[in-house]
């Protein structure tokens, strides 16, 4: 047998990956699982990409990415994340969010060092700082706490080893949404302990109740310590896209583009240029998907509230609600595989987001009204209305 790393052996596994496996055995799934928006790409990205094409966007591109959407994701985060000091020299375009997070873990972890995690979180986390030869420091957020990360948590987890802290608001699982005070004294902890932090943004469009994104980096002490990860897959329904992008400070940026030479050279030139024209055309499908989004939470959390057994909290962003399920008195994983097996309703256990998630379930609301309200009725009809 062809012997296999010890790194590769030891890598964390999906629980969400995994109900989406044991759901193809069955007919007439409803799927809450994945975290995928349900929307089409916006027809005027998909037709920049074609023209792309058609225009001869076909052949390498610089590995930092193609200068006229570095240039736009420059102006955009001066003007929307209030991050006054980006210039292009400071982004890199990679595949997707995921390979951003990997990046980053690559390029500044040693081995040994430690990252501060609060959970429930994106689980794939875990498996960066796997890779990079760095060690997980757990920060359990609570419910009655509507799951936001407080600065004293982190700062009680701080050792000689910390090396950064992953923030990600809002947040997969939970949607909690972290005010600008809460962001404000984290930064302050790091500043104190020159901690990098990691701030993972992809749901920053996607956010409710009046509510306005706060990125850790427009605080200007936070200049040379953030890295801001963020993607197209989630605010412009652009998930097989696979692009996304990154803001560091140079010296770090020119250390990620050089690793991305030997990860997979350039993202694909003529996504790169749909990618441009999502930041630069129209937002208005943007607003419109975050308006529905708001609509089927406020339906979800509703219905389940009804449910028996049930207890949901409002999140503030993403397209995921987080209930508690703790009185069935049974894990997580139980739940979710019993309500799959008698009611065809997808949901991924609270434990594949970390320890702090047991007891509750994830429900991604990144589905037709129809399929939410369909799903209500058959939990009501298992478990039984309040």
């Amino acid at each position: 047998m062809m012997q296999m790393s010890k790194s590769a052996l030891t890598m964390p596994t999906s629980g969400i990956r995994a109900m989406t496996v044991l759901a193809a055995k069955y007919d007439n799934v409803l799927s809450f699982g994945l975290g995928e928006p349900d929307f089409p790409t916006p027809q005027n990205i998909i037709n920049a990409g074609r023209n792309a094409l058609d225009e001869g966007w076909t052949k390498y591109v610089a590995n930092q990415g193609i200068a006229p959407l570095l240039s736009a994701l420059a102006e955009k985060m001066r003007k929307y994340n209030g991050m006054e000091y980006v210039t292009e020299e400071n982004l890199h375009i990679t595949f997707g969010a995921g390979q951003a997070l990997l990046l980053t873990m690559e390029t500044i972890l040693e081995p040994g060092d430690e990252v501060i995690v609060p959970t429930p979180c994106f689980p794939n986390y875990f498996g960066y700082i796997h890779m990079a030869g760095g060690t997980s420091v757990i920060v359990p957020t609570c419910e009655e706490n509507g799951f936001r990360v407080t600065a004293e948590e982190i700062k009680a987890k701080i050792t000689t080893r910390t090396k950064a802290i992953i923030l990600n608001s809002p947040c997969n699982p939970t949607g909690a949404v972290l005010t600008e005070a809460d962001i404000r004294q984290i930064a302050a902890v790091a500043v104190e302990h020159n901690l990098i932090v990691i701030s993972d943004e992809p749901y920053e469009a996607i956010i409710y109740d009046g509510q306005k994104n706060f990125s850790i980096g427009s605080i200007p002490e936070m200049k040379d310590l953030v890295i801001t990860i963020n993607s197209f897959s989630k605010s412009y329904a652009m998930t097989g896209w696979r692009i996304g992008y990154v803001a560091a400070p140079v010296e770090v940026r020119k250390q990620m583009t050089l690793l991305q030479e030997s990860m997979g050279s350039s993202v694909t030139a003529a996504c790169q240029i749909a990618a441009c024209e999502a930041i630069t055309g129209s937002q208005e499908s943007v607003e419109g998907m975050r308006s529905q989004y708001e609509r089927r939470r406020d339906i979800l959390v509703e219905g389940l509230n009804q449910v028996q057994g049930f207890s949901c909290i409002k999140p503030g962003g993403a397209f995921y609600v987080f209930p508690n399920v703790k009185s069935f008195g049974i894990s997580s994983q139980d739940l979710a595989v019993k309500i799959l097996d008698q009611v065809q309703v997808l949901t991924t256990p609270g434990s594949a987001f970390g320890d702090s998630g047991e007891g509750y379930l994830r429900f991604s609301y990144a589905s037709s009204e129809e399929t939410i309200r369909e799903g209500l009725t058959r939990l009501k009809h298992m478990f039984g209305e309040k």
